[in-house]
């Protein structure tokens, strides 16, 4: 098969396309330097160029394609932590929004289980090439019964499950850079499919235009979070990043008891995550 008819069938990005099909008459008004400019922060020439290259690969082929092509590396410590039970739950900070879920899938996916799965809402769930490591997160309705039986099938099975428990990127607050709260939904999965909980801390951090743009936009009750459109910008920023990744003891499912509520647990193992980076944050 030729070449040209390789890269026919990968689905490239396509911002001025994008915006059509979502607001046709938006998209005829935007000026042409609104829209390069939209080209250039979601690197859409630089991801398209990557996709023709790789964009035949997928799962652990892909993941590891666009972590070469971004020179980005891991620190692993606390391995010795994760125990012969697959049937685990990760529940991390989510500092980067792109790469340390790409690094964290990666590790799991290498060294513990090749059917991890990454409940997701985020940047990652777009791309295609990745979604065999992706349960989306059901915020829009859709098919709410093939939703509910992924899920099932997912918590069912011996693969561990990634959580980014906050769901959103980690944010800047009084000077601190930390996520916003926990959910719960980590904690009800762990005790109703008795999975132990690893909390997991990953360093870095995005860039400071990032964390003034969400703190302007929450102080002008923007409720739509448009910052994210920066993520993939981000990530070329992260370029040549070593990251570390830190895994803590187990949380036994039985911890989670009565005495709390579960987004008070959350924040009781939100609180484990961000003692275990102490020194990785300061």
């Amino acid at each position: 098969m030729s070449t040209e008819t390789d890269t026919a069938e990968i689905q490239l990005i396509d911002v001025k396309q994008a915006f059509a099909s979502k607001n046709a008459k938006l998209a005829k008004r935007l000026p042409p330097f609104i829209i390069r400019y939209l080209k250039r922060i979601v690197h859409q020439d630089e991801i398209n160029d990557f996709l023709k290259r790789n964009g035949n690969t997928e799962g652990i082929e892909f993941l590891n394609a666009a972590l070469n092509e971004l020179e980005i590396n891991s620190i692993l410590e606390g391995m010795e932590n994760i125990t012969d039970n697959t049937r685990l739950i990760f529940a991390s900070n989510h500092p980067l929004g792109g790469i340390d879920g790409l690094c964290l899938l990666k590790t799991i996916a290498e060294k513990i289980h090749p059917g991890v799965r990454s409940i997701s809402n985020d940047l990652l769930m777009n791309i295609k090439q990745l979604r065999s490591f992706m349960v989306g997160v059901n915020k829009h309705g859709g098919n709410v019964k093939e939703y509910v039986a992924e899920m099932q099938r997912v918590f069912d099975s011996e693969a561990p499950v990634i959580f980014f428990a906050s769901g959103l990127v980690s944010r800047r607050h009084k000077g601190k850079i930390e996520d916003v709260d926990w959910k719960g939904t980590f904690v009800k999965k762990a005790v109703l499919h008795q999975r132990d909980v690893i909390p997991v801390f990953i360093s870095g951090r995005v860039s400071n235009f990032f964390y003034r743009l969400a703190n302007i936009r929450k102080f002008l009750r923007i409720r739509s979070n448009i910052e994210m459109l920066y993520l993939p910008d981000e990530m070329f920023k992260q370029k040549g990043l070593t990251l570390t990744i830190r895994f803590g003891k187990p949380i036994p499912w039985q911890s989670f008891d009565h005495s709390k509520n579960p987004e008070q647990w959350a924040e009781y193992v939100k609180r484990i995550v961000y003692r275990m980076g102490e020194d990785l944050t300061s």
